[in-house]
């Protein structure tokens, strides 16, 4: 069967979305082998970030950080809750809250990871300048596509 040319805007090539996709795979699959020895996945890994940044906040607050929704991010946190890493507390002044808060285990997590964000870096083939645009870039896209 021949490409037709009517269908040109349904050749892979011609999708942003493609290359997004498997460039996020690609890097994500960086971080697993360097995650694998400590218990963790990436999705955890940021969820830390946030909150060795932000500890004590709201399970609405980090899901706005990490544009995750909160069926995603409320069996992440239980799962972690579990391993001993963060607490889920209703919050006091309104019981529709949940504050989440590291423990000391958790805390202790980031002195693991704190080469990572470097070696996944050098395996990444652009210029610090590059990286940057592409940082800028993305994150129009995204502030861009939020209603």
């Amino acid at each position: 069967m021949n490409p037709d040319t009517n269908y040109e805007q349904l050749r892979l090539e011609n999708q942003l979305c493609f290359p997004l996709y498997a460039c996020a795979r690609s890097v994500i699959n960086l971080y697993t082998p360097l995650f694998k020895p400590l218990g963790i996945t990436y999705t955890q890994y940021i969820v830390f970030m946030v909150l060795w940044e932000n500890d004590g906040i709201s399970v609405g607050e980090l899901g706005r950080k990490l544009y995750l929704d909160n069926g995603t991010l409320t069996p992440l946190l239980k799962k972690m809750q579990e391993k001993g890493y963060l607490t889920r507390v209703r919050s006091k002044e309104d019981e529709r809250v949940v504050i989440v808060t590291l423990t000391e285990e958790g805390w202790a997590l980031r002195e693991k990871v704190l080469s990572i964000p470097e070696t996944v870096g050098s395996c990444v083939p652009l210029t610090e300048e590059e990286a940057r645009t592409l940082y800028h870039l993305l994150y129009r896209v995204i502030d861009g596509m939020e209603h």
